[in-house]
């Protein structure tokens, strides 16, 4: 199979990514200390704490931080008490938005997701306005490092759903409980980067807009990303 989407196109924006890996790297510390509170830290024990790691992982997150956020959150007596809190809405032209935060505060958060769906042409919209158009999957994104003959069928064989080959770049869709082994396998294959690899949600139907409708809708899914408190943002827009 062969396709775009969002997931092609994160090779290619590393450098805008690094310019942001403080900001990018507290979100994942943040994420790490919620999966990890009130556990021995052992991702063995732990599914959530193992699917933010990979994230952490795919994003070069060093491991110094890594353990570090490990360490505040099992050692922490009282400290950051966190909530996960989900806003879902419509950007410009309709276009499905489903935003996760991690917040100390559900009032200031929600006044500042308000603030920037109204300021970049969206609607904040009900409990499961859109959240039913989203499934949540393994993605797993590599290198072309072995042949995709190898690839294809190392991650079928693995239990992968879905294999795409982009010009630069295999893209890989699991269910939750293949993910780790998928990509062990593709690691076993001899596969040498992994361009990312996260538990997350795929929209189930995409929306296809010109460019200019386009980065309206891009504008405002980066205004989210740069509050504090959101974690991720995910839509339907095709890429």
């Amino acid at each position: 199979m062969s396709g775009h989407s969002k997931w092609a196109t994160i090779h290619r924006k590393k450098g805008e990514l690094d310019q942001q890996r403080g900001k990018l790297f507290q979100k994942i510390a943040k994420e790490i200390y919620v999966a990890a509170r009130g556990t021995d830290g052992d991702p063995l024990h732990n599914p959530a704490l193992r699917a933010v790691l990979e994230k952490a992982r795919s994003n070069n997150m060093p491991k110094d931080n890594i353990q570090k956020a490990i360490d505040k959150a099992t050692g922490a007596n009282g400290g950051e008490d966190y909530e996960s809190v989900r806003y879902e809405g419509y950007g410009p032209n309709g276009v499905a938005i489903m935003v996760d935060c991690l917040t100390d505060n559900r009032n200031r958060t929600a006044s500042q997701v308000r603030s920037t769906f109204t300021k970049k042409n969206g609607n904040l919209g009900t409990d499961g306005s859109v959240s039913y158009m989203f499934e949540r999957k393994g993605v797993i994104v590599t290198d072309k490092s072995i042949d995709e003959d190898t690839a294809m069928m190392t991650a079928l064989d693995s239990g992968a759903l879905d294999f795409i080959t982009n010009d630069d770049s295999y893209e890989i869709y699991t269910d939750t409980e293949h993910f780790i082994e998928v990509k062990e396998a593709l690691e076993k294959a001899g596969t040498k980067e992994f361009i990312t690899s996260e538990i997350t949600f795929v929209a189930s139907n995409l929306i296809e807009l010109d460019d200019e409708a386009k980065e309206k809708v891009l504008g405002l899914v980066e205004a989210l990303e740069d509050l504090d408190d959101v974690q991720d943002v995910y839509h339907n827009l095709s890429e």
